[in-house]
């Protein structure tokens, strides 16, 4: 093994009883999801392009917000059509979001049943062994990975508001990548999990909102950032938002209802959950053309049922569940919204306060409408588009959240 590794990945059974760097406390703690995206296949302008397919070295950058020990990564080819073969896999700390460079001595081999080379059946997410990588909340961790071929289908995570970097041949240990392709996507990573005690994970759910859209690349200044800091490091705040994505029907990625289990149930450690979706539902009702009346109510009918299956679903989990309102569209020359739109946000919203129907409440419309102009997002908050915040009001979001529910 050459002298640049300086820890080795070992299998769960070996680590645990045969690490002596590991704690006994920390060996003894759950495993706790500390960050992860949500997957889809990417549309043509957010896929790897074709030079990056064969032979190459991935090198993706992201910020746990929880620490802990133990650590283990989850890989995917939720979408791929064939298996996904990585030839090697390192972990590493950043020097810093925005940069390929990692700590050398760092410099981490994953292992996958004692094993550097993996396959990935089609469909599948596939997690690395423990490593002993103590790791602290917020520090940004670089994962890279080798591989001979990307599957036609990718799975991928367009939103990522991160860099990324790729180079052809085996650089999974390389301390920089000066040479490499950026993209500010994510491809075929879907979380991170960690050995933490005392914890736990807060899961939002949602679409763009929660994505990040019209937030700092590598600024790390999402709603979700916001509350994870917020929260400081005691309870994991994982992102699962995908931009333009609906709670009844597929469009950016599967719909909401679709992927709960990948993306919520199926995470270790997952205490609370926050759901903000639906306005896309909303917009794409009348986008092309209006409806009738039984047609808004049925789609405020449809999405409000949704709503009650998350709820039902996540308690069977022992999850409980805050409904966060949708913020306000008017003006936006994408779904171009008219009164009727607007009294079905107002429904949905009704429902979401009406005590019984969650375990808590988020009152982002409250927090980010325009006091002149109710129906309208906040001018001080908004990126420009009538539906997106900026910088500014992301912060006001992640500010507004009541610490209490998530305790």
């Amino acid at each position: 093994m050459p002298p640049k590794f300086r820890h080795f990945a070992l299998t769960a059974a070996a680590l645990l009883a045969t690490s002596p760097t590991m704690p006994a406390l920390a060996a003894s703690c759950p495993w706790v999801a500390a960050w992860g995206s949500s997957q889809m296949e990417p549309g043509a302008d957010n896929a790897l392009p074709a030079e990056a397919r064969r032979d190459v070295t991935l090198r993706q950058i992201v910020r746990p917000s929880i620490g802990g020990s133990g650590l283990r990564v989850r890989f995917s080819n939720a979408f791929g059509d064939v298996p996904l073969v990585i030839e090697a896999a390192t972990l590493a700390r950043a020097v810093q979001p925005g940069s390929a460079a990692v700590n050398a001595g760092s410099v981490t081999r994953l292992s996958f049943s004692g094993k550097r080379r993996v396959t990935i059946p089609p469909g599948a997410d596939w997690l690395s062994d423990p490593i002993d990588l103590p790791l602290r909340a917020f520090d940004d961790l670089a994962i890279s990975i080798h591989l001979a071929a990307v599957p036609g289908r990718q799975t991928s995570h367009p939103g990522s508001r991160a860099t990324s970097y790729w180079l052809a041949g085996d650089h999974v240990a390389d301390a920089d990548l000066p040479a490499a392709a950026k993209v500010d996507h994510w491809y075929m990573l879907s979380g991170i999990e960690a050995r933490a005690c005392g914890g736990g994970a807060v899961v939002a759910l949602g679409d763009s909102i929660t994505d990040g859209r019209g937030t700092t690349t590598n600024g790390n200044d999402r709603w979700t950032d916001v509350l994870a800091r917020r929260l400081g490091g005691k309870r994991a705040v994982i992102n699962q938002g995908i931009g333009g994505n609906r709670v009844l029907l597929d469009g950016l990625g599967p719909n909401a209802m679709a992927r709960l289990d990948r993306d919520v149930l199926a995470l270790p450690g997952v205490t609370h959950l926050i759901l903000l979706e639906g306005i896309n539902d909303l917009g794409n009702l009348t986008r092309l053309q209006p409806v009738s009346a039984g047609e808004h109510a049925a789609m405020v009918e449809q999405i409000t049922g949704a709503y009650a299956q998350i709820v039902a679903r996540a308690h069977a989990r022992g999850i409980k569940v805050h409904g966060a309102t949708l913020l306000p569209y008017m003006g936006t020359e994408y779904y171009h919204p008219d009164a009727a739109n607007e009294a079905d946000r107002q429904a949905i919203n009704a429902w979401i306060r009406e005590p019984g129907h969650f375990d808590g409440v988020i009152d982002f419309d409250k927090v980010m409408r325009d006091p002149a102009r109710p129906d309208r997002l906040n001018p001080a908050y908004d990126v420009g588009d009538a539906l997106h915040p900026n910088p500014a009001g992301y912060k006001a979001m992640g500010e507004a959240i009541p610490l209490e529910l998530l305790r």
